[in-house]
Parts: structure tokens; C-alpha cells; sequence
């Protein structure tokens, strides 16, 4: 998942950028909302954190602009501000939800997680499909009842095709999903995460279906197509 995250205290946002990246998430840093903007306007995201007390463009202003430009992805205000009717103004200019400062990261990373579920329809952190488990609060993940072993990038493809699925998943979001500003990757390389994925999935009757032109889809396999895992 990519998230954006704009915060004008470089240690604030170091910090944060630095947890939620150990967390799994790819995160890119901006700190006004003015770049902010610039940003959306070229690039997809799953999520915004915003900070309220930005210079120029504040967050509340951010977020009313956001709306106003139809963008629908989640949003979360950080506020030092510990008053009603700031965290009441945020919500109803179309935050999703807020922070007060200081806070700790796991509360942050279980309200984040909470944001992206709802605004994919998922009820719960775990997610599943036939044999296939994974929770994401506690990032581990099953296969017919045995323990999946996945790389980071690994886990970012099967996480976002779990959440989309039965949907197919387009092959530029998970290419968005994947990469920041400080990376690069071709989008020749999602064939490599994917065709692990499918070595990995198939024994057990998940197919990892290729939709030509557009991206992927997670689906079960007829008992005849598979094998039982050995």
C-alpha cells in the first residue's frame, strides 16, 4: 500500500516515515499542501496522513480541495490541536479520521489499517481466500494451514491482489503499491513477485490469473486443475 504523508516537522515525518516503512507501507513525504497537490496530481495513492497546522495551504483546506476534486482515498489528520471543533471541521470537510499529537505507532498502524479495510469493503484484518490466510495485523500469512514465507514486496503484491479480489487488480496500482520517489522498479519486475506468488499459490488450488492489458486476479481453482500440496 502507498501512502502519503505530509507533515511539515522533517523529524516528525523521518520518524513516522521510517515506522510505517518497516511496517510493509511505501511512503512518500511531502511538507506542504501545496506539494501535496502537485503530488496527487501525478501520482496514485492508497491513503494521505495529513498534518492540520501545515504552512500555506493547512490540512483542512488540503482536505476540502481533495474532496472537492472527487479523490475518495482516506484520509487522517494529525492535530496538536486538542479542541472540538478542529477534529469536528476536519470530519466534516471529508477527513476519514484523525490523531491527536503526540501518538503512538501502533495505534496509528491499527487505524490505518482500519481506513484502507473500509475503503476496500473489508470487514476485518483478515483476509482470505480458500486456503489462503493473511493477517495484516500480524503480518503472517497461511497456506492451506502451513506458514507462507514471503518477501516484503511479495506480501505488498498478494496483500493488495487479497483486497481486491474477486475484483482483478490493475498492474499500475500494484505497480504504485510498490514504489516510492526514493525507488524504482519497472513494471517487467511485478512479473517476478507474481510469478513467485504463483509457484507459491497454485499446489494449493490459488490461481494468480494474468488478465491481459490490465493486471491480475486471485482466484480459486477447480479440484481437477491442482494438485494437493505435498
Amino acid at each position: 500500500m502507498r501512502l502519503l504523508l505530509v507533515e511539515d516537522d522533517v523529524m516528525v515525518a523521518s520518524g513516522m516515515k521510517l515506522g510505517l516503512t518497516d511496517a510493509g507501507y511505501t511512503v512518500d513525504w511531502v511538507g506542504s499542501g501545496e506539494r501535496a497537490e502537485q503530488a496527487l496530481e501525478r501520482d496514485s495513492f492508497d491513503l494521505a496522513i495529513v498534518d492540520i497546522g501545515l504552512p500555506g495551504l493547512n490540512g483542512l483546506e488540503l482536505t476540502q480541495r481533495l474532496r472537492g476534486r472527487g479523490i475518495t482515498m482516506p484520509v487522517l489528520i494529525l492535530t496538536a490541536r486538542d479542541a472540538l471543533h478542529d477534529r469536528v471541521q476536519g470530519l466534516d470537510l471529508g477527513a476519514d479520521d484523525y490523531m491527536l499529537k503526540p501518538f503512538e505507532l501502533p495505534e496509528l498502524l491499527a487505524r490505518l489499517r482500519a481506513l484502507l479495510r473500509r475503503s476496500q469493503a473489508a470487514t476485518s484484518a483478515v483476509l482470505g481466500l480458500g486456503p489462503l490466510e493473511m493477517d495484516t495485523a500480524l503480518r503472517r500469512a497461511s497456506l492451506a494451514g502451513q506458514p507462507m514465507e514471503l518477501g516484503p514486496r511479495e506480501w505488498t503484491v498478494l496483500e493488495y491482489l487479497l483486497l481486491q479480489a474477486p475484483k482483478p487488480a490493475a498492474k499500475d496500482k500494484l505497480l504504485a503499491a510498490l514504489t516510492g520517489w526514493d525507488k524504482e522498479i519497472t513494471p517487467n519486475a511485478i512479473e517476478v513477485y507474481v510469478s513467485r506468488l504463483r509457484a507459491k499459490l497454485e499446489p494449493a488450488g490459488v490461481a494468480l490469473r494474468s488478465i491481459r492489458g490490465f493486471g491480475y486476479r486471485l482466484e480459486l481453482m477447480a479440484p481437477a486443475d491442482h494438485a494437493p500440496p505435498g
